[in-house]
Parts: structure tokens; sequence; C-alpha cells
């Protein structure tokens, strides 16, 4: 089997990872997931003490779901080619699905604010970091993913970089 960790920046990253992986629309289903689960552990070196020891007979593939390019995660050599590690950026912010599944783009981008400003005081949606709120707002998986569609439209996605729709089944 092999095997995935999927590490998660965020309580939206995580619910919008789990909403697809139980919709069974993501490239790997959740019995392959370490722990069954998102993981929580952005440092490589707690990453391998925490799960890496357990002695996997496969290959690993690390997703990391994160809004910066900058971060870094590197393992040790002893792991380095156990381990395929894909960054799958989220920048500039998460909030970005809600704006666009809004139909608010251009409206935000006159505005001038961050992402998460312009959910608080303009569409007025609280707490859109939370996890709760991530479930509840993209309960159809449907409108998660045309969010996603939309998202990879209009952002400047570098070559080579993942973006949250590279991870679906297509």
């Amino acid at each position: 089997m092999n095997y995935v960790a999927c590490i998660a920046e965020g309580a939206a990253e995580t619910a919008i990872i789990d909403i697809l992986v139980d919709h069974h629309l993501l490239i790997f289903e959740r019995e392959q997931m370490l722990d069954e689960q998102v993981l929580r552990c952005r440092n490589a070196s707690t990453f391998e003490s925490r799960y890496l020891r357990k002695g996997f007979s496969g290959k690993i593939t690390v997703y990391r779901i994160l809004d910066s390019r900058r971060e870094r995660f590197r393992l040790s050599k002893a792991y380095e080619h156990k381990v395929d590690v894909i960054n799958v950026v989220t920048a500039p912010e998460i909030e970005m699905l809600i704006i666009l599944n809004e139909n608010r783009y251009d409206d935000f981008k006159k505005s001038g604010m961050k992402p998460s400003a312009y959910c608080t005081i303009v569409l007025k949606l609280h707490d859109v970091k939370s996890y709760e709120f991530v479930e509840r707002y993209f309960s159809d998986p449907t409108v998660l993913i045309s969010a996603m569609k939309k998202y990879t439209k209009v952002s400047r996605i570098p070559k080579g970089e993942w973006a949250l729709l590279n991870l679906v089944k297509m």
C-alpha cells in the first residue's frame, strides 16, 4: 500500500481535505492516510519521530497544505529517499475559495483588503477559518470543487507547484 501523510496548516484546510476525502474525491483514500486523518505536524523532525520511525514497507507521500511558499520541510538523510514531499500551496489564503464561491472576486480585488478581512467585514462571515464553518459552508463538495476551479483560474500558480485542485481525482 502507498501511504499518504496529509499535513494541513490550519482548521479550514483540514476541513477541506476531510470533505474531499470523505466523498472519495481525492487521489488518495482515508485508509492510505497515516492515522487515517489530516495531521497538524509542520516540523520535519517532529514528523520523522512521530510517524516515520514506525518502519513502513513502502514509500510515503507527504502532502503539505500550506499558504507559504517559503516554509521548508527538510527530512534527515535517513528518510529523504523514502518520502516524497509535495507542497500544496493555498496562497494567498483559503478564504479566497469563499470569495470566489460568492462571486465577489472583482469587488474583493477593488477593496484592497486581505481575504480574511473581506470575508469578515464585507461578507459578514465570521469564523471563516474554523473547521465547523468550512465544513458547513462547503458541505456540498461540488460547490467546493467549483470554487477550487475558479481559484486556479484567477491565481498565478508557478509551474510545478500544486494547488488543492491537483489533489482531486479528475
